[in-house]
């Protein structure tokens, strides 16, 4: 089944390839028709626009001669106006037709065969072309297959035409030549498209088996995929996102195995106490120390149990945190309140300092929030010798909350897993108060992070965007 799906797979990625070729190739070959078609009528258009302009040069030079014609043969009944359109051999494919007012054809350059009306005088000699009905066309411009100019004269009208099949035949012969030009282009476009195809084909292939380690929750074999663009950016984000995703899943694992071997203590406890009252092991003054041992795990274990499902609610339930303004310093009040009778147990001092700081309002769940302050003054009395400090500061519209202590401090190879479930120091519990504190701060909007002072002791700072009162 496997198989099957990776040959379906291979066979939608081919298709895919086959498809954005087929693509272009169809795209390449309209733009280079509609190329083609547009250059084929404007090379002809320009070609026949510059033969007209030297018919035009021509017909005014004619013209000039057949003035000089008409005045210097003024006297002559039968004016020679051949000589005025001399075309035989210095003008090829060009012909000249010259008419009279009435229509009539005067002279022919160059002189094919002609008939001669003799019933006219000389001096009004019309001369006709064997084929009469085609020159009539020419000269009237019905023929299409002729490039034809009038012009005026004293005599009546010079009419010049060439034939089309000339322009048409260089325009073809450089209509080819681009056409070639076009075809040499267009297939190193394909060969240059098949190219960037691939390339950009091949990482989306790698990039798939990439997302089917993740499918297969193999998080840990997911390489990353070099690529450029935006198919880089996608890369990048599922190699982060299964980074995360084995982060999580080992989170998840050790959690299990954490909170296994947590509530398994208690539990040997409680059960091996009560099995020993239950069989008369325990006699006298041990039974109420076994009672005692029983209640003090059980409470254990409740809190544990308590704090696991808070967690969970934390990281999964939307309702179970309600944000309302709330006063920092009033929060920090009822702090230091709850944490005095084991501060004066254990002889520890507390000290608030504010840095000149106006009255702040936080958006957060007020005894959320306090919570997550008791768990780490809590964990600071844990550590201190002699004294704990809580310092407040106001740094670019943040409030920063510093909690210090005179203390070891906390382990280099501890801090990058400090907040984590069941992390515990030396003295640790459960190790799931700080994991709870981050996850109420960060639901707040803020941040924490853990550190070690510059004269020894641990400093856990709370980052939370403030809102200052005036």
């Amino acid at each position: 089944m496997a198989t099957e799906c990776e040959m379906m797979e291979v066979t939608g990625t081919m298709k895919l390839v086959h498809q954005i070729n087929l693509a272009f190739g169809i795209a390449l070959v309209l733009v280079l028709s509609v190329t083609g078609i547009v250059i084929h009528y404007v090379l002809l258009d320009h070609l026949i626009g510059a033969q007209k302009d030297d018919l035009k040069a021509m017909s005014v030079e004619m013209t000039a001669s057949l003035q000089h014609v008409e005045a210097t043969e003024y006297n002559t009944i039968a004016k020679d106006y051949s000589i005025a359109m001399p075309l035989a051999s210095s003008t090829a494919n060009v012909s000249a037709i010259l008419t009279d007012k009435t229509g009539s054809i005067l002279t022919v350059s160059p002189s094919p065969a002609y008939s001669i009306e003799e019933a006219q005088p000389v001096a009004m000699t019309k001369i006709a072309k064997i084929d009469s009905s085609s020159m009539q066309s020419i000269r009237d411009g019905f023929d299409k297959s002729y490039i034809t100019v009038d012009k005026l004269t004293p005599q009546g009208k010079l009419t010049l035409y060439t034939p089309l099949s000339k322009i048409q035949t260089i325009e073809k012969a450089l209509l080819k030549r681009l056409l070639i030009i076009f075809s040499t282009a267009g297939v190193v476009m394909l060969i240059l498209s098949l190219f960037i195809t691939k390339k950009f084909i091949e990482p989306l292939i790698r990039l798939r088996d990439e997302l089917n380690k993740v499918k297969e929750r193999r998080f840990a074999d997911v390489s990353f995929v070099k690529a450029g663009g935006e198919i880089g950016s996608v890369a990048k984000s599922v190699y982060d996102m299964a980074g995360e995703l084995n982060r999580f899943n080992h989170v998840q694992k050790q959690f299990f195995q954490n909170a296994s071997h947590e509530l398994k203590t208690p539990l040997m406890s409680i059960a091996g106490y009560a099995e020993g009252i239950r069989d008369g092991v325990f006699e006298g003054e041990s039974v109420h120390k076994g009672l005692d041992v029983i209640m003090s795990e059980s409470a254990r274990l409740k809190k544990l149990v308590t704090e696991m499902t808070l967690l969970a609610k934390l990281d999964s339930e939307e309702d179970v945190f309600t944000s309302e303004e709330v006063c920092l310093q009033d929060l920090l009040t009822e702090t230091v309140e709850r944490m005095n009778p084991l501060l004066v147990k254990k002889g520890i001092q507390l000290h608030t300092v504010y840095d000149d700081v106006q009255p702040v309002t936080l958006h957060a769940d007020p005894d959320k929030l306090l919570q997550a302050l008791l768990n780490v003054v809590s964990n600071a009395v844990r550590y201190a010798k002699h004294h704990i400090y809580v310092h407040v500061d106001i740094q670019n519209e943040h409030v920063v909350i510093r909690v210090s202590d005179d203390g070891p401090g906390i382990p280099e190879d501890l801090l990058p897993y400090l907040f984590h479930r069941f992390v515990k120091g030396k003295d640790g519990e459960s190790g799931l108060g700080l994991a709870i504190s981050r996850a109420i701060v960060e639901r707040c909007g803020g941040l924490i992070h853990a550190g070690n002072g510059r004269d020894g002791g641990a400093v856990i700072s709370l980052n939370f965007p403030a809102m200052l009162h005036a």
